[in-house]
């Protein structure tokens, strides 16, 4: 989860929805709300610079990387060889909600995510709130997660340093860098998708080599675990897998920088999401060829295990680089997006304002990056990287649910461009696909996620009140 563009969610989300809010009250909701927007006659307008290719791997990017190289063995222990169905499951489920993204984004392209959809659709503030804060949430126990996919098997290669000492060693890292001040850009993201992929692509390929040999079982890609029906192991299962695909979402907060918004971002979103599955696809073929379920479940670095077993000639430590670059910049760039998504919120008065305060110099903000950074280390030690994964899957799921609500609810409200409709079908489908993967979730998840809502509720309810003195 997260890309560079993130840091603009609050810009975008927080001014958005003032400005749109403002709007209303002069009687004025679709002025400038067009797809094309007027960009030459107002100061705040953003630049729309990015094209169809760089959305795409904008895109690309944020949904590749830390899930598969983390997760992909937890999915084995769950559905057994058939590693692939529950990927391809959870592609269609994120499909379906992805029709929504699509239409709203493009109706509303100034809008600014699921946060100001959620405020259009039911106007109550603290759902809002909730939805912004969920994807808070999810970010920083998102983070926790791959804190502890790092400190695993991968970085077992070059060092043998116990799991949760080093997550929380790397997190606090990851925090001192945050706030040093980081410059990213769409270049960098383009530098580290590639790497990302390479990753995958080595991974698929050495699994054609070792079927070349005679040394792979194709037939174990179609074996299911034997506890349980196939159906639910796939349920289950999909419920991690679909860890693997979140970050789409984010893409809807960059929405007034896309040029020809209205045609160019359901391509790229699903061109994306399609690329995305079909390599999750051919990764959960590969590593089923290559090993049992069992080896791959008793391994944190399940593709470093099959690049091993391949035994070609390619130095595992070289892929663990590629599997640490990846999950390192996906930890990175998500601290970053909470700590500034916090820093926003208090800036706007839904979090305590001690949360805005920034470094004299650096100019980063110390304080949400202190905050951000503790709740994640706290989060590490309180479950397993599956658990802290279905946490993520949870409170994305709040959001998710909110958002097949809003394009439904909003679906008679007229705007003055053309722009992509789902058919009515896809958000109800996607509601059901929601509901049943929170029936797969455990109690310690639905404890954890609670927790975590309530201290937004709790930091809500202070800001409000202080607001009002």
């Amino acid at each position: 989860m997260g890309t560079c563009l993130l840091l603009r969610w609050r810009h975008v989300t927080m001014k958005t929805g003032r400005t749109l809010h403002m709007r209303r009250a002069a009687g004025a909701e679709n002025v400038d709300e067009t797809a094309g927007g007027d960009e030459g006659g107002s100061k705040n307008v953003l630049t729309r610079a990015i094209t169809g290719p760089l959305l795409f791997v904008f895109i690309l990017g944020d949904v590749l990387g830390a899930g598969i190289y983390a997760l992909v063995g937890v999915i084995a222990g769950e559905v057994g060889g058939a590693v692939w169905v529950p990927l391809l499951v959870a592609l269609v489920m994120a499909l379906l909600t992805a029709t929504s993204y699509a239409e709203l984004v493009t109706k509303y392209p100034r809008a600014g995510g699921a946060a100001v959809f959620a405020q259009r659709a039911y106007r109550k503030p603290l759902i809002s709130f909730l939805v912004g804060f969920s994807m808070l949430a999810a970010g920083v126990t998102s983070a926790a997660g791959l804190a502890l996919a790092f400190s695993g098997d991968y970085l077992k290669a070059f060092i043998d340093v116990p799991t949760v000492p080093a997550a929380l060693v790397f997190l606090l890292l990851v925090g001192l860098l945050n706030a040093r001040g980081i410059k990213e850009s769409m270049r960098a993201n383009v530098v580290m998708t590639v790497v990302e992929v390479t990753g995958l692509v080595m991974v698929v390929v050495l699994a054609c080599v070792v079927l070349g040999h005679g040394d792979g079982t194709l037939s174990r890609v179609v074996e299911f675990d034997d506890s349980r029906s196939p159906a639910l192991a796939v349920l289950a299962a999909a419920l991690l897998a679909y860890y693997s695909f979140v970050g789409f979402e984010t893409s809807a907060n960059v929405a007034e920088e896309v040029k020809n918004v209205s045609k160019v971002y359901p391509r790229a979103l699903f061109g994306a999401l399609l690329t995305a599955g079909a390599a999750y696809v051919l990764v959960g073929l590969a590593v089923s060829v290559v090993l049992p379920a069992d080896e791959l479940a008793a391994s944190s670095g399940p593709l470093l295990a099959v690049v091993s077993a391949a035994d070609v000639g390619v130095p595992p430590r070289l892929f663990s680089l590629i599997a640490l670059v990846a999950v390192a910049n996906g930890a990175l760039l998500t601290m970053i997006m909470a700590s500034r998504l916090t820093y926003g919120m208090a800036s706007e008065g839904l979090l305590p304002s001690a949360f805005a305060r920034v470094l004299p110099r650096r100019r980063t903000p110390w304080v949400a990056i202190i905050a951000t950074t503790a709740v994640a280390m706290a989060l590490c030690v309180t479950g397993s990287l599956s658990a802290l994964a279905e946490t993520v899957v949870l409170l994305l799921l709040f959001v998710f649910i909110s958002t097949n609500i809003a394009v439904l609810v909003l679906r008679r409200d007229a705007v003055q461009h053309s722009h992509f409709r789902t058919p009515i079908i896809f958000p109800i489908l996607a509601l059901g696909t929601c509901v049943a993967l929170l029936t797969q979730q455990s109690a310690a998840t639905w404890l954890r996620a609670s927790l975590l809502l309530a201290v937004g509720v709790v930091l809500y309810a202070l800001s409000r009140r202080r607001s009002t003195k």
